[in-house]
């Protein structure tokens, strides 16, 4: 069960970071870049990575990641990373609302871009670039805070859940450090006259 659960979090917070990396770059390289360019490379370049990003490396963890979380939910309220739980389910409810937010306003807006057809034929550039450029951007930013939310919420509950195992005699054992001062410290066993004994 502990390798399981363990195994299910790493998998999780590995999925998690790599959808927060993505929306992240998005949000601080890729808009930015093409802010600057004209309404033909924007609307062409969008087109593009919508296009290519439907594959399996990227669906694998965006959807994947879902179960996964769910998964490390179950195993630490079935398990012994009780500590970690709270956290493991606003990670959960963190993601969610990124999914939902990518599917029901990002997506939209891409099948948007492409029906405007082949940017050579669109008749006016300007306003299909503006129909979709600020709102797209605005809302990537959204899950992308909320993804690394999620990310940085699953990366506490992996530490939580590591320090839940440390085992309580282990926890508890005075250090060499303090093993030592209590030699030093120690009068040793009571004489008679109540004082102690020379060593």
């Amino acid at each position: 069960m502990k390798t399981l659960q363990t195994g299910a979090l790493l998998a999780s917070v590995i999925a998690s970071g790599l959808m927060a990396g993505l929306f992240a770059a998005f949000a601080y390289a890729v808009m930015p870049g093409l802010r600057s360019t004209s309404d033909h490379t924007l609307v062409a370049t969008m087109q593009g990575i919508n296009k290519s990003i439907l594959n399996p490396v990227f669906m694998l963890p965006f959807v994947g990641s879902i179960p996964l979380i769910a998964l490390a939910v179950f195993l630490a309220w079935r398990g012994h990373g009780r500590p970690a739980l709270p956290w493991l389910i606003a990670a959960l409810v963190l993601y969610l609302i990124a999914f939902a937010v990518t599917v029901a306003v990002n997506v939209p807006l891409n099948d948007q871009l492409e029906r405007a057809g082949d940017p050579n034929s669109i008749g006016d550039l300007a306003a299909v670039r503006e129909r979709f450029e600020a709102a797209w951007v605005t809302w990537n930013i959204v899950r992308a805070l909320l993804h690394t939310a999620a990310f940085a919420c699953l990366v506490w509950a992996l530490v939580l859940s590591g320090a839940d195992r440390i085992p309580a005699d282990r926890a508890a054992a005075p250090t060499s450090h303090e093993t030592r001062a209590l030699l030093r410290t120690d009068p040793g066993p009571l004489t008679q006259d109540g004082h102690g004994a020379d060593r």
